[in-house]
């Protein structure tokens, strides 16, 4: 059984309403624990229906299909360097999305797959992007860790732990300077929490009521390590001291969902910066090379599969309100990896980014570029593995 540090079956198990078989049903949200604010500013129920839920329920097995050809691809070295993997954490993703637009801005760290999805990025780019194929979103040359697109304003994917928390400040700096009604969601997780830059950047967006929404994704566990171990203050979402926070029980879509709309309400009325935690759990290690079972077990593991998944939650809704039957979901799920291993076999086929893209895209404005340690034109003559 799950120690009291988890979100609790009985929690999970809905604390949720419902007008049976209606076309609409109501839910009870989880309680938000609350730092300088007051409970009563957050909702406490909202309502859904069979469109948004088949919505959830196809959008977040589409992402964990994903991440599991990446955990495959990976163990047979297709994939190479760094790749961390998002399942258990779908509803995040697709909660924030509901609430928010690609007018918004989100940036976050290196567990980002999903993320990429969420803001318009194909399963196919996803993937070949991680094959190093030129199909890929970034052609090749990005990677696991360095999705973005400016199009729907979502700069990464970033590589180096916390540091992508500034940035997301100097987002919203912009935001405000140009007098727009928009907000920047900055994702960390608990194990960047710890960083220096996060009080740094979180101090100046306090001091200029800057529309930025701090996002702790707490699963639990940094690299190897409890956030008990870690951090002295684990209630990551009093951090921002006098910002005002919310903790969100994260595995419930439509918890994330209600919080982000109202953090966007919030943020875009001038009243400045939100510090959210999002509790959550992955069910992979911290990365491949971390076989996520030496500082926990696979009890642990197995028994949140079974009573605080994302998708079987959105799943139990659907059935138990009669929108759907488990034979059509599963028929879903199983159209779906159809799908993505396809995506798969074409990424695994396309080309290899061509010698010359080596040298594209990291220099701009003149054409006598010298770059150190670089000999172009050897480099062509070379015969790469």
């Amino acid at each position: 059984m799950l120690s009291t540090r988890y979100l609790s079956k009985k929690i999970f198990a809905n604390k949720m309403a419902t007008r049976a078989f209606s076309s609409s049903v109501t839910i009870e949200l989880p309680k938000f624990e609350t730092h300088k604010l007051e409970v009563k500013e957050l909702p406490k129920t909202t309502t859904t229906n069979k469109e948004e839920l088949m919505k959830y329920f196809k959008d977040m097995s589409i992402m964990r299909r994903v991440e599991i050809a990446s955990d495959l691809l990976y163990k047979n070295k297709l994939i190479r360097g760094f790749c961390h993997l998002y399942d258990g954490q779908e509803s995040i993703t697709v909660g924030m999305e509901a609430a928010l637009t690609w007018d918004d801005h989100i940036i976050t760290a290196y567990r980002d797959h999903t993320t990429a999805i969420g803001r318009g990025i194909s399963p196919y780019k996803v993937i070949a992007e991680m094959l190093q194929k030129n199909t890929g979103s970034s052609k090749g040359k990005g990677g696991s860790m360095h999705y973005y697109s400016k199009k729907n304003k979502f700069y990464g994917g970033n590589g180096i732990v916390g540091a992508q928390v500034p940035v997301g400040a100097g987002i919203a700096f912009g935001i405000k300077y140009d007098q727009k009604k928009e907000v920047c969601v900055t994702m960390y997780g608990d194990g960047a929490a710890n960083q220096g830059q996060i009080g740094e950047a979180s101090n100046m967006a306090g001091l200029w009521k800057l529309p930025c929404i701090f996002t702790c994704e707490n699963n639990l566990y940094g690299m190897g390590t409890s956030i008990e171990r870690a951090s002295h203050n684990t209630k990551f979402y009093t951090r921002g001291d006098n910002i005002p926070g919310v903790q969100c029980l994260a595995n419930n879509v439509f918890a994330v969902r209600e919080l982000y709309k109202w953090g966007k309400e919030y943020c875009t009325s001038g009243k400045g910066p939100l510090f959210f935690e999002l509790k959550t759990y992955r069910y992979h290690g911290h990365s491949m090379s971390d076989p996520g079972i030496t500082y926990r077990n696979r009890e642990e593991v197995s028994e949140y599969r079974k009573t605080q998944d994302p998708i079987l939650y959105v799943k139990n809704l659907l059935v138990d309100n009669k929108f759907s039957t488990d034979d059509e979901l599963k028929q879903i799920e199983k159209d779906i990896k159809k799908s993505i291993d396809a995506d798969v076999e074409q990424a695994k086929a396309d080309n290899m980014p061509a010698y010359e893209e080596l040298f594209v895209d990291i220099h701009h404005g003149k054409d006598d570029y010298y770059i150190r340690n670089v000999d172009f034109q050897s480099s062509l003559n070379k015969d790469f593995d």
